[in-house]
């Protein structure tokens, strides 16, 4: 079964969140590693020496306390989400046609997307 441990560290920088996470990450039986807030961090596995890994963290970053020690509950396969339910299509708006009769021919203009700004 795996567990849960949350272990309070100080993370004063990049380098101290680094040393944390790599040390975590060094023991066997890990399935994740997270930092939780400013200055947790939070390791699930199976089979994980909670103190082992405290000592180590105390080695390296002169201070760590386990808060909690907890059994992580199996998740069970979750249900698929529903469909999403989608919106009826939209009206497609027909080309605006401008004509313009000159002396020659007549021209045609076709707007595929007509611009509301009158400024052009």
């Amino acid at each position: 079964m795996p567990k849960k441990i949350v272990i309070e560290v100080p993370i004063n920088c990049d380098k101290c969140r680094t040393k944390a996470l790599k040390i975590a990450a060094g023991t066997d039986g890990l399935n994740s590693v997270a930092i939780q807030g400013a200055d947790k961090l939070v390791v699930i596995g199976d089979g994980i020496d909670s103190v082992a890994l405290t000592c180590a963290l105390r080695k390296k970053l002169r201070s760590a306390n386990i808060l909690s020690v907890q059994e992580e509950k199996a998740q069970a396969p979750a249900d698929p989400p529903p469909p999403k339910k989608t919106d009826p299509p939209t009206e497609i708006i027909p080309p605006i046609c401008y004509c313009y009769p000159s002396t020659c021919q007549e021209l045609v203009v076709c707007d595929p997307n007509p611009n509301p700004c009158s400024i052009m």
